[in-house]
């Protein structure tokens, strides 16, 4: 990866009001690794209006691949919702003329266009494939030992996998390669890939509840120490909506004992020597501070 390359920085709606710790521990991970984001006027990414008004979700989702394009620039995301709808509408106007003919119809009106150049990547993806496992490793100042981490990938970067190219949707190992560069060892567990259950979360609490703490218990059984997500919907399951039914410390009434959820970024951020505080890390629900415990002194000193 070339140093200082620029990208649109897409962090959809939720960051900025629920998760802004999310948006925070990403600059400052992708600035110490020399990669500049560009703040644009986006929109929703589309993905509320996407059963209910096809169209509508398109053009949402296609009116910031434009603007990206407009200013020459690639579009880099944490949010998986965000990239998984990007890369299906993206998908959907490369391979249906006619919707692609009306959209862009209806982006002209702002001098806008849809033209297939755009390039969208999920951090994980960008970490993984653009700047390279080789690179983080040399960035890695303090790395953990004795740290366990489950990792969660998440419903939307995955499938359909022909359209996401994200990884092997039933066999994926990017996310647990990025653990693994921090010092950490990512776990095996059997629910890895199952919904966090939070979309259900506000229509059926018991079934959304039932969903999580079964994912949770599965990552205690394997040994794990922390979840950890790269999503903004799955973080705030494990960790705001955890918080909100046990406490931050405390066991639940069902039985089932806290696990905290750790952002991808702030598992990383801390290794790389980055400070606490751009990270977020006093702005988890679920505490957080027994991580630093398992860092190694600094490389430097």
């Amino acid at each position: 990866m070339t140093p200082t390359k620029r990208f649109a920085f897409f962090p959809g709606c939720k960051i900025p009001f629920f998760l802004d710790h999310y948006g925070t521990s990403c600059r400052s991970v992708l600035e110490a690794l020399g990669v500049r984001l560009v703040e644009l006027e986006f929109n929703c990414c589309g993905y509320p209006a996407r059963e209910l008004h096809f169209d509508a979700f398109v053009l949402s989702a296609a009116r910031n691949i434009a603007m990206a394009g407009r200013d020459g620039l690639p579009l880099l995301t944490p949010c998986k919702c965000c990239f998984g709808t990007l890369k299906y509408a993206d998908h959907w106007l490369r391979n249906h003329e006619g919707l692609r003919r009306a959209i862009n119809a209806a982006l002209r009106e702002e001098g806008l266009a849809w033209d297939g150049t755009v390039e969208i990547h999920h951090l994980l993806s960008f970490l993984a494939h653009e700047v390279g496992t080789d690179t983080l490793r040399a960035h890695i100042e303090r790395p953990y030992r004795g740290l366990r981490i489950a990792a969660h990938y998440g419903c939307h970067a995955l499938r359909p996998g022909r359209v996401m190219r994200f990884d092997n949707p039933l066999a994926p190992t990017l996310f647990e390669d990025l653990v693994a560069v921090t010092g950490a060892e990512p776990v095996e567990w059997a629910r890895r890939l199952e919904c966090c259950g939070h979309p259900l979360w506000g229509k059926n609490d018991r079934l959304s509840r039932s969903m999580m703490e079964a994912k949770l218990s599965d990552a205690r059984r394997a040994g794990a120490d922390y979840v950890c997500t790269a999503c903004t919907h799955c973080q705030i399951q494990f960790d705001a909506v955890q918080a909100d039914l046990h406490g931050p410390t405390a066991s639940g009434g069902s039985g089932v004992p806290i696990l905290p959820s750790v952002l991808y970024t702030q598992l990383l951020g801390l290794a790389m020597g980055i400070a606490e505080g751009p990270l977020g890390i006093e702005r988890n629900r679920v505490e957080l501070g027994g991580i630093t415990r398992y860092l190694c002194p600094s490389r430097s000193t």
